[in-house]
């Protein structure tokens, strides 16, 4: 089947806008735990979301607040220093969940609950 140009624009517009991103925040000094956060959350991404991240149905950003573009961005965010944030994207809509209390309190002794719950959070807004 032949798919004309206008469909798939259509298509590629839906593919970017309804996604999951998980975004996280860090400046320029960092601690183990603050690692440990984008370590295990690069890894959920990469490993349980592999197709998901080829199709770019789910994302994983790593921003720096020290940089002028990523002070940009954690401004929106409200984010004054490290963070996680695991967002979905549905009809050009953002529905934000703040996970760093979470992530602080298991990324590091936890990681497997924290894998869980990332996981956990990125299979909820896919639906």
């Amino acid at each position: 089947m032949v798919m004309s140009l206008f469909a798939m624009m259509a298509l590629a517009q839906t593919n970017v806008r309804d996604r999951v991103e998980v975004m996280y925040f860090h400046g320029k000094q960092r601690c183990a735990t603050c690692m440990a956060i984008e370590k295990y959350a690069r890894e959920v991404v990469e490993k349980e979301f592999a197709e998901e991240k080829k199709r770019g149905t789910v994302t994983f950003k790593v921003i720096d607040i020290s940089t002028a573009e990523g002070a940009k961005i954690a401004k929106d965010y409200r984010v004054t220093w490290s963070s996680l944030y695991v967002n979905g994207w549905k009809e050009g809509k953002e529905k934000r969940n703040d996970m760093t209390q979470f992530a602080f309190k298991n990324a590091r002794n936890k990681s497997d609950e924290f894998k869980k719950g990332v996981s956990g959070k990125i299979k909820e807004l896919m639906k």
